[in-house]
């Protein structure tokens, strides 16, 4: 018979299989998917922050506190959740905790939760892919290999959904060098990506088999040799086609 775990342990069991020693070699590795899943973070909680009036505390809070004042974890997981955050790397103490309140808090169903999108989700994804990230006093986040800054909840409230969080597409979009990505007008095509590492220009397009293989086309459209037009788009819109892609291929 199937054993069946709590929302909790899940989490709970994902944050304690992160790395966090902090290996900058696999983290530099996703530093690109690691950035987007931090954009989607960040929108996310700016809409839960004022779905449950916790403006002055985003981006980085606890909604179980906002959401229910008097909730309290089974005492069993609180001592497991206090063990883990002992050994969780301090900057992601809080959002850890977090996760797994809101975890148990929605399993619970005692409390009315905002029809959001999963506030911690995103950075979960985040930290299994690298590790924790750093804060300055500048408001810029260091996630190794990338940093962006802070713009104030009203900017993140009106991002762009970042909504592609499949393992496959996460992986597709992580590479060496400068990115651009390309599709044709009507979208049917494969998504084309030019990538410009330590001087060298590489033309590449996402293929059936779930990898990046060399291309001539974009170079052909770029000359104006080819009657198939290609448009420069943005890494979001192209992880959403990369991943009709990996769904195509999936249900096959």
């Amino acid at each position: 018979m199937e054993e069946k775990h709590h929302a909790w342990e899940v989490g709970l069991e994902r944050l304690r299989a992160v790395d966090w020693s902090g290996d900058w070699d696999y983290a530099f590795g996703h530093a690109q998917s690691r950035r987007l899943l931090m954009h989607e973070y960040l929108r996310r909680s700016a809409l839960w922050s004022q779905a449950c009036g916790a403006e002055d505390a985003w981006p980085f809070f606890d909604a179980t506190e906002y959401l229910d004042a008097k909730f309290q974890l089974p005492s069993e997981l609180a001592a497991e959740l206090d063990q883990f955050l002992k050994e969780a790397a301090y900057g992601a103490r809080k959002t850890c905790g977090a996760a797994v309140r809101l975890a148990e808090l929605r399993a619970q169903n005692n409390t009315e939760l905002p029809d959001l999108p999963d506030l911690y989700e995103p950075l979960i994804l985040f930290y299994e892919r690298g590790g924790e990230f750093l804060q300055d006093g500048a408001g810029f986040l260091d996630l190794t290999g990338v940093s962006i800054k802070l713009r104030g909840l009203q900017n993140h409230l009106t991002d762009m959904p970042f909504l592609t969080l499949g393992s496959s597409t996460l992986d597709a979009l992580d590479a060496e060098g400068r990115i651009s990505y390309y599709a044709t007008a009507d979208r049917r095509g494969p998504v084309l990506r030019r990538r410009l590492l330590r001087g060298e220009q590489r033309d590449e397009a996402f293929t059936q088999d779930m990898r990046w293989e060399p291309t001539d086309r974009l170079q052909l459209a770029d000359e104006k040799k080819s009657d198939v037009a290609y448009t420069q788009i943005g890494d979001i819109e192209a992880a959403e086609l990369i991943e009709t892609t990996v769904e195509g291929i999936s249900g096959a």
